[in-house]
């Protein structure tokens, strides 16, 4: 007999002895069946979508980038959710994230300060062998160190800042005098233009009490050949004679009246209003106020150019490095997803897109040097000099304890309140103590 004429028949009689309610039971399971298959494709057709964190300005100018990555990647879509502008806030609301388990954000976007606290506690993936070594090899040293933890990868930069000596070019030339080298130079060079009426002061800083203190001083400290803590052996160099002549260096400042008394009190916006008014000679500050004291109707427009901090005889200058880099969750559902998004971010053509848009400072060295970036920004080679002397504050996971430490014993020898060498050993004393005691509890 046929085959199929069989499989016919059987199916036939099948039918004809089942009940006709359980052949409704039946038919409604294939139904239902029928329509969570076809539910699955088209699930599994719909975009991943992943969460981030931003400061609400950084979210802003990251759309330029999130539109470009999700036009060549029509299956991943960003969501960007806007923090408060304070960076500050921006860490504790990762932080609690983390801590209450499962976090709603697939991607961490990084202060650099907050890598090893964030890397130590466990909340990252570690990316050291899912980029390759190619990928990695135009980073600026410090600023892809700065995403290293205990020697692994935990966060690739996208943006990074520094420290800069802002100089009036014009100024310099009247008096006849080159761009200072050491610190003494620039005290000599503020008084000789002060003294002959050029300018009100000579030289403003950020003195206040909070992380641009900090930021500030390890650029000076690392300048007179010391050192903070060493993040391989811990060893904490505050206490040293070189700590020492860097707070020297800046009581001398005011103690001299190259510097306002005031300067105690200055974070960043204070010390450029008043170096753009013209009044002052030097500045110390982050790249943002070049573009800015260039603007039309300042008062040094086209009269100022940057270079390294100045430094002790047979030291180096250095400059700060801040910025911003993108890590992942260790609780994504979707960690290759993230992967791609982070090299793009990073990446040259990300980069590119936010210095373009944004203005901000690329961590890819080959960057400085774009035809389109320099036409744009004519000032960007001359930031790689600094970029490539970068310094780092030290990445262990006791950082914000830490600089909060430094904080407060820095300003008191600053403005007075204790004398430079006990505030330092006290600083010291209880950097150490702190930590001993990390080291212990892990």
């Amino acid at each position: 007999m046929n085959v199929n004429l069989l499989i016919h028949r059987l199916k036939r009689l099948l039918l004809s002895r089942l009940p006709s309610r359980l052949w409704l039971v039946l038919t409604g399971i294939g139904v239902a069946l029928s329509i969570v298959f076809y539910a699955a494709i088209a699930f599994s057709q719909q975009p991943v979508v992943l969460s981030m964190l931003m400061p609400a300005l950084d979210a802003a100018s990251a759309r330029v980038v999130v539109e470009e990555f999700e036009a060549q990647n029509p299956n991943i879509r960003l969501n960007l959710v806007e923090g408060p502008a304070a960076s500050n806030l921006i860490e504790d609301l990762y932080t609690s994230s983390f801590l209450l388990g499962d976090s709603p954000y697939d991607l961490v976007v990084m202060d650099v300060v907050w890598l090893p606290k964030f890397a130590a506690a466990g909340w990252l993936v570690d990316m050291t062998d899912q980029i390759p070594e190619s990928e990695l090899a135009d980073f600026l040293p410090a600023d892809l160190e700065g995403g290293r933890y205990q020697g692994r990868l935990y966060r690739l930069p996208f943006r990074t800042d520094v420290g800069l000596l802002y100089y009036r070019t014009d100024l310099l030339e009247q008096a006849g005098l080159q761009p200072p080298e050491t610190f003494d130079d620039l005290l000599t060079a503020s008084r000789t233009i002060q003294e002959a009426g050029e300018a009100q002061w000579g030289y403003v800083w950020q003195g206040r009490q909070y992380e641009g203190l900090v930021a500030m001083f390890v650029e000076v400290l690392s300048g007179a050949g010391g050192f903070w803590v060493n993040p391989e052996t811990l060893e904490v160099g505050l206490d040293r004679p070189e700590t020492l002549k860097a707070i020297e260096f800046l009581r001398n400042t005011v103690a001299q009246g190259v510097s306002p008394p005031g300067v105690t009190t200055y974070q960043e916006d204070e010390a450029r209003r008043l170096f753009q008014s013209g009044n002052v000679v030097f500045m110390r500050n982050w790249p943002y106020a070049y573009p800015l004291g260039n603007e039309d109707g300042s008062a040094i427009q086209g009269r100022f150019d940057i270079r390294p901090m100045v430094h002790a005889p047979g030291q180096d200058g250095a400059g700060c490095l801040g910025g911003w880099g993108l890590g992942i969750s260790h609780t994504t559902p979707h960690p290759e997803e993230a992967l791609q998004v982070v090299r793009f971010f990073a990446g040259p053509q990300g980069q590119k897109l936010t210095a373009l848009a944004n203005g901000h400072l690329p961590t890819i060295r080959s960057l400085y040097n774009d035809p389109e970036i320099v036409a744009q920004y004519p000032y960007y080679p001359d930031l790689l000099e600094v970029l490539e002397r970068g310094v780092l504050r030290p990445p262990v996971a006791q950082y914000a304890q830490a600089s909060d430490i430094l904080q407060r014993y820095l300003s008191a020898a600053l403005t007075g309140r204790m004398n430079p060498e006990a505030a330092m050993k006290s600083a010291a004393d209880e950097t150490r103590r702190l930590l001993e005691a990390g080291a212990a509890a892990s």
